[in-house]
């Protein structure tokens, strides 16, 4: 990693703690104790697992997308590819930094710039649509639970909402106007590299105009002639999230408390979003604050920290674990390359 990744990590994890220690501090009391007790590690463990699951799903969506495309790669390139993303979403708001690292780690397997991008990007797209479905279903089967979360749950539905239409409207910019696409990257280029030489910049305007075309292309050959890697991206997304849902109710019947299965559904929706947004790095702190809020309607308020920071461990902390073991697997892959 980069210095400025480092840092970014520590502040990343250093703000997350700080906000699990005050957590803990203002949850724990003397009935801590006692509902410590009736843990069971072995549905813990199942949450570790059903995360891992998660992960896999997100591999054979890549996968699955870009062999539709006319590319191969292995289910452990992928997964690797997926748990190196993770290092980097870690650090940055939104978890936007993952994006690059998946764009890069395709590029190795010979898949090109324009069409890893492609892929990328209607992750994201399907991510969106995938989330949006839920919210919809959320809001009108489970409109008690909604309810019982009050206004802001109504309003994080119109925020998932908003985002989707802007990144369809994104999309079908992509594809039927590239033009303006590119006179928006040629300006952005030229205002960001005035001190360059001209020589310098036409070619980095060239190579963008030459991958935004390739991303049109690869974009109408997903909806064209790739509709699989479509459909198998829509199903795995939606595996992931759901599989990502239930691993809070794992974590709470494992601590002795009821699964909370509808209402921890519509909590763990409303988190994603927020966790979509890019307001603190890796999400720290919104994370942490938005579950002890929500989840304090539903169980004791002497066993929700430690709820808190478990499901923090099996979902942050975890992540950080397998992106720097995929990492140090990265460099040492380059390593033998050029060695």
């Amino acid at each position: 990693m980069e210095k400025s990744q480092v840092r970014w990590l520590y502040i990343s994890v250093g703000f997350s703690l700080a906000i699990l220690i005050i957590i803990l501090y203002l949850t724990i009391n003397e009935n801590t104790l006692t509902y410590l007790q009736q843990v069971n590690p072995w549905y813990l463990l199942l949450a570790f697992m059903t995360h891992l699951l998660t992960m896999c799903f997100w591999a054979w969506r890549v996968q699955k997308m870009t062999g539709s495309l006319g590319y191969r790669i292995g289910f452990f390139y992928s997964l690797n590819l997926v748990f190196a993303n993770l290092l980097a979403a870690a650090v940055t708001p939104a978890q936007t930094g993952g994006e690059p690292v998946r764009i890069h780690e395709l590029y190795k397997a010979n898949v090109p710039l324009g069409d890893a991008t492609a892929i990328v990007i209607m992750e994201r797209v399907l991510d969106g649509i995938v989330l949006a479905l839920l919210a919809a279903f959320a809001m009108i089967v489970l409109t008690d639970q909604w309810k019982s979360l009050g206004t802001v749950s109504e309003i994080m539905v119109y925020v998932t909402w908003i985002f989707v239409v802007g990144c369809l409207f994104l999309f079908y910019l992509a594809i039927r106007r590239p033009d303006v696409v590119k006179k928006v990257v040629n300006r952005c280029a030229y205002y960001l590299t005035r001190k360059w030489e001209i020589t310098r910049v036409e070619e980095l305007i060239a190579r963008a105009d030459k991958e935004i075309d390739n991303f049109q292309a690869a974009v109408i050959k997903f909806v064209k002639s790739a509709k699989g890697g479509l459909a198998w991206g829509f199903l795995f997304t939606l595996l992931y999230w759901v599989s990502e849902i239930v691993t809070a109710s794992l974590i709470l019947v494992g601590l002795g408390q009821p699964p909370l299965f509808l209402e921890s559904f519509v909590i763990q929706l409303i988190l994603c979003i927020l966790m979509m947004m890019p307001l603190t790095p890796g999400s720290s702190g919104i994370a942490e604050v938005g579950a002890t809020t929500m989840y304090a309607l539903f169980i004791p308020a002497s066993i929700v920290g430690i709820f808190v920071v478990i499901w923090r461990i099996v979902l942050y902390y975890f992540n950080i674990a397998l992106g720097i073991i995929s990492s140090l697997i990265i460099v040492r892959r380059e390593a033998n390359k050029h060695g």
